[in-house]
């Protein structure tokens, strides 16, 4: 018998009570400051918003501070102390808590609850998190734009409240749990990032055949952009007419759509109409794609594989590459190049970042004969479609841990009439088990 099982039976062996979060706790809102009275030292403050972005299930230091004065008139969460938002714009989110563990009291903003409570404060914030609660929360929340859950209402949730004993051995197995999966997101995140730096290495090895200056015997010519087919810019129809959009079936590429190294559809489609009426241009298959305006040029230069006819927006450039040279080799070639054609080419200044597009149409680089041009691609698709479909792979493994986790945390946290965890100990130990298994 496991020690969370022994807790159970001695302590609880008719079972766990359940009470309502006011019989336990004293619930009251936070005070008034806002983040323009964040100062660089003083009194440690938790802004309703830091709840959802930056803190999770609970702490024992702040990142901001309010000055004593400011602090002087707020609502302060002592330690142990649970810090609820209680507003959002969805009703996944509201709700969110951490439980304070630092030693200072600290100052808690609008927007926020602080239950103060006689119980173990990880148990709460755990329980807090969990789908039992979640339900409860659905039930109470009111608002549209704004989803809100009234202090005063979470008096009301019922939740098991356990020996703290038993909670103390709860809270050590779920802590346990909880560095796992999180040891494990990071080695699989990991993962992907070095697969993915693995395929721009070999990609950018590949395409590199010597220096523009450099001579030799090597069997490529260097060619300027602007001789490597067709280039076009696009433009937008009205959209206040609705004949050029509705139902469109022709697709329009934007920013927005160049996000994916080979696009598959785009967000928005135009029609017949559109094309007629504004003169737009229905380009080819198998063309490329790149972003010529967008604040994203800040950091990189989104490239795009085009398998499919389409039209663009005024802030993309398409290439249709001319013969003798493979769409493909084309689109590897301009995406490996990306960070020195940004380089070059990025305008200085303006509201909205762009291209000197003349500077990339000036942007030398080496094209080989058609036969090495072919063999380049075959190997770069390979390793494209290997990153492509690992990027898919290893975030769904990720959720499905992430959904394991919260599935053993809720068992935990469900207690049964008899007064044992649904979940038995040896399944928790195997689901231990297997995560410490699979990190090593």
């Amino acid at each position: 018998m496991s020690r969370l099982s022994e807790l159970v039976a001695q302590l609880c062996p008719n079972g766990v009570e359940y009470k309502t979060l006011g019989e336990i706790a004293t619930i009251s809102r936070g005070g008034s400051f806002q983040k323009k009275d964040f100062v660089d030292e003083g009194v440690p403050c938790i802004h309703y918003g830091q709840i959802y972005t930056r803190y999770n299930l609970y702490i024992n230091e702040t990142i901001c501070f309010i000055s004593p004065d400011v602090a002087a008139k707020q609502k302060m969460a002592r330690k142990n102390d649970i810090i609820m938002a209680v507003t959002s714009e969805n009703i996944d989110d509201v709700c969110k808590c951490i439980a304070w563990l630092g030693e200072e009291d600290v100052a808690v903003s609008g927007h926020a609850a602080i239950i103060h409570h006689n119980q173990n404060p990880k148990y709460l914030s755990y329980w807090l998190h969990s789908e039992m609660f979640a339900v409860q929360k659905r039930k109470i929340a009111h608002g549209t734009k704004v989803i809100e859950v009234a202090p005063a209402k979470l008096s009301n949730v019922v939740l098991p409240v356990p020996p703290l004993e038993v909670q103390d051995e709860i809270v050590r197995i779920l802590d346990r749990l909880t560095e796992l999966t999180a040891e494990l997101t990071a080695e699989l995140t990991a993962e992907l990032a070095a697969r993915q730096k693995q395929y721009e290495y070999y990609r950018d090895a590949l395409l590199t055949f010597g220096d523009v200056r450099g001579g030799g015997t090597h069997n490529f010519v260097w060619h300027s952009l602007a001789e490597l087919g067709i280039w076009s810019g696009g433009k937008t129809p009205s959209m206040a007419n609705p004949s050029y959009w509705d139902d469109g079936t022709i697709p329009w590429i934007s920013s927005k759509d160049v996000k994916e190294s080979t696009l598959t559809d785009t967000k928005d489609h135009i029609t017949e109409k559109a094309i007629r009426d504004a003169s737009m241009t229905v380009h080819p298959r198998n063309c490329i794609a790149m972003v010529a305006r967008s604040g994203i040029l800040k950091h990189i230069l989104p490239v795009a594989y085009v398998p499919f006819q389409s039209t663009v927006n005024q802030d993309i450039k398409i290439l249709q590459p001319r013969e003798g040279i493979l769409p493909r080799y084309a689109f590897h070639l301009l995406q490996g190049r990306s960070k020195d054609i940004l380089s070059r080419a990025r305008k200085q200044g303006g509201t909205v970042d762009s291209l000197d597009f003349r500077k990339v149409l000036d942007y030398r680089v080496p094209v080989p004969p058609l036969e090495m041009q072919q063999r380049l691609v075959d190997v770069l698709d390979e390793f494209e479609a290997s990153c492509a479909a690992l990027s898919i792979i290893l975030p769904t493994e990720i959720e499905a841990r992430k959904k394991q986790y919260e599935f053993y945390r809720d068992q935990l946290l469900t207690f049964a009439e008899t007064g044992k965890t649904i979940l038995t100990d040896r399944q928790t130990d195997r689901q231990t088990d297997r995560q410490t298994d699979r990190q090593t």
